[in-house]
């Protein structure tokens, strides 16, 4: 479990902006401390706890530790092999989605923090809803890594314009994936 946060991933867990919670830290408001030589700032578990129950933020967050993710894909055998290595990760919550609509419903009330997007939807392409969430500043913390058997190299490039961050052809190896989850989200992979 995680014991030292940065500023980041303290204002994903109380649900602010980045920018809230240095004004917080700067006046002292939120204790912490910055890495030395840098000007990067740190809050322990504790004190980001006690902020927010002083503040009446939910912990429950918090508690949990684990990073949200959502899987858009219409192909459920494949959903339920990634959601299973998700799981049995242990550091996930995983949600699912199936086409394009239930996503993009998913996504502003969940916020995750991956989304793993197949690009080609029974009713609408991956491209348009990396720009659909990319469209949305609330959700700029939000990653995409897009998951086709069916692109070409260009269709590639024109994801990663649309907001993508990665691109993973079919099929693949499931560590693999949460090797690039890992490394999107700046988490420790295990693989």
């Amino acid at each position: 479990m995680k014991t030292v946060f940065t500023t980041g991933e303290a204002a994903k867990i109380c649900n602010v902006s980045q920018q809230t919670i240095i004004r917080c830290f700067d006046s002292g408001q939120l204790k912490g401390f910055r890495v030395p030589g840098s000007r990067f700032r740190r809050i322990p578990r504790d004190v980001l706890y006690r902020f927010m129950k002083d503040n009446g933020i939910p912990t429950d967050s918090l508690e949990s530790g684990r990073r949200k993710a959502l899987i858009v894909d219409d192909d459920e055998e494949l959903v339920e092999l990634i959601r299973d290595v998700f799981d049995a990760d242990g550091r996930f919550e995983v949600r699912v989605a199936n086409n394009g609509f239930d996503a993009g419903m998913m996504v502003k009330e969940y916020k995750p923090d991956i989304i793993v997007l197949d690009v080609m939807l029974p009713d609408i392409n991956g491209r348009e809803v990396c720009q659909r969430v990319r469209c949305d500043e609330s959700l700029d913390d939000v990653r995409i890594i897009c998951i086709s058997g069916m692109v070409e190299a260009d269709k590639v490039d024109e994801l990663r314009e649309s907001g993508a961050d990665d691109f993973m052809q079919k099929p693949f190896e499931v560590e693999a994936l949460i090797g690039r989850v890992c490394g999107l989200l700046d988490i420790e992979s295990r693989a």
